[in-house]
């Protein structure tokens, strides 16, 4: 399901306003014995684009959570959290419906644990592993993400994305 019924429902009273929303993204990582680490990537069906496994937190539900059943839901694997290592605020962005939309976004590094990478729903169009040395050309606010979850542990980031 692209956009979560409870955001259908606010925007049925508030038209195409600016909602400020939670998101959650996974840098799922899966190592390979002999060769470099692979990174999961999604293409969204909306703008052909590669990003990591992305989506909108549901009320109730911890960023963490959010990304495992992303994972699960768009790309049909099993991660784990190891953590979070980036938040960010991201927008406003505009859809092509006109919906508004900002973010605080959380930014997990993550573990593969099982599953080959298939389209799970319609908002992706492709799933797959590549190796972190030869990932596809991105928006730079996604490379950043892949970025600081590939650096060294340490604290994490605090910035606003850059558009």
């Amino acid at each position: 399901m692209p956009t979560p019924d409870f955001i259908l429902r606010l925007r049925e009273r508030i038209g195409h306003q600016e909602l400020w929303l939670s998101g959650a993204t996974a840098t799922v990582v899966r190592d390979v014995p002999g060769g470099p680490a692979e990174i999961l990537l999604v293409r969204r069906s909306d703008d052909g684009s590669w990003t990591p496994v992305c989506g909108i937190v549901e009320p109730g539900e911890l960023p963490s959570q959010t990304v495992v059943r992303e994972a699960a839901e768009e790309a049909c694997v099993s991660i784990e959290v190891v953590r979070l290592v980036r938040m960010s605020v991201s927008g406003p962005i505009i859809y092509g419906n006109g919906d508004r939309t900002s973010y605080l976004d959380h930014d997990f590094l993550c573990r593969w644990v099982a599953g080959e990478p298939r389209v799970g729903d319609d908002e992706s169009t492709d799933a797959r592993f590549f190796p972190v040395d030869r990932l596809p050309e991105m928006d730079p606010r996604h490379a950043r993400r892949i970025e600081v979850a590939l650096a060294p542990a340490g604290e994490v980031v605090m910035e606003h994305d850059q558009h």
